[in-house]
C-alpha cells in the first residue's frame, strides 16, 4: 500500500483517466497560499482534447468528492496537458515527440539539440540539424545514454502537410 498522498491519488485516479482513453502523466499537491491545489496532468498518443480535459476533470472531481483522499480542507483541482516543452521520462513521451526538436542532456557528451525520427525499444534515431550550411547528420541514441531530454518550441517549423504540398 502507497504511503504518500501522490502516490494514494494516483491509485485512486489513474484507472478512471485511462477509462477515459488517457494517460495520467503526473500528479501534484500544491499549497498556495491558504488553498490548496490538485494538478493533474493527463496526455494520449493523439493529446487530449478540450472536450476529454472537461470530461475526465468532471470524473476526476467527482471521485474525489466520494472520498477522503484530499483530506477536509478546501481545494482546487486543475487538469491539464503537459505543455509545448514536456519533459521527456518515458518510452510513450519519446513515441509521441517523433518529429520534433528535442533538447538533451546526454549522460556523458554533455547537450545535443536534435529532432527525433524514430524511436523503438533500445532507443531513437535523431536527425542533427546541419550548421553553417552543411547537411544534418543522423545518429543513434540508446535510452541509457539519455540523461534528460525536453520538447522545444519552434515558431517557424512548417508541418509535414505543408512540405508535402511544396514538393
Amino acid at each position: 500500500m502507497s504511503t504518500t498522498q501522490s502516490e494514494r491519488l494516483r491509485e485512486l485516479l489513474e484507472p478512471l483517466v485511462a477509462s477515459q482513453g488517457l494517460d495520467l502523466e503526473e500528479i501534484a499537491v500544491d499549497s498556495v497560499g491558504r488553498k490548496r491545489v490538485l494538478r493533474v496532468v493527463v496526455d494520449s498518443d493523439t493529446g487530449a482534447d478540450l472536450d476529454q480535459i472537461a470530461d475526465v476533470s468532471r470524473a476526476l472531481s467527482a471521485k474525489l468528492d466520494e472520498t477522503d483522499a484530499m483530506g477536509e480542507g478546501a481545494y482546487d483541482l486543475e487538469v491539464g496537458t503537459p505543455g509545448a516543452e514536456r519533459l521527456l521520462t518515458e518510452h510513450r513521451h519519446y513515441a509521441r515527440a517523433v518529429g520534433r526538436l528535442v533538447k538533451f542532456q546526454l549522460t556523458e557528451e554533455g547537450e545535443l539539440v536534435a529532432r527525433i525520427m524514430t524511436v523503438d525499444d533500445e532507443g531513437l534515431d535523431v536527425e542533427v540539424p546541419g550548421v553553417k550550411g552543411r547537411k544534418a547528420t543522423t545518429r543513434r541514441l540508446g535510452f541509457p545514454d539519455i540523461a534528460k531530454a525536453r520538447v522545444q518550441v519552434e515558431f517557424n517549423r512548417k508541418d509535414k502537410n505543408e512540405k508535402e504540398e511544396e514538393a
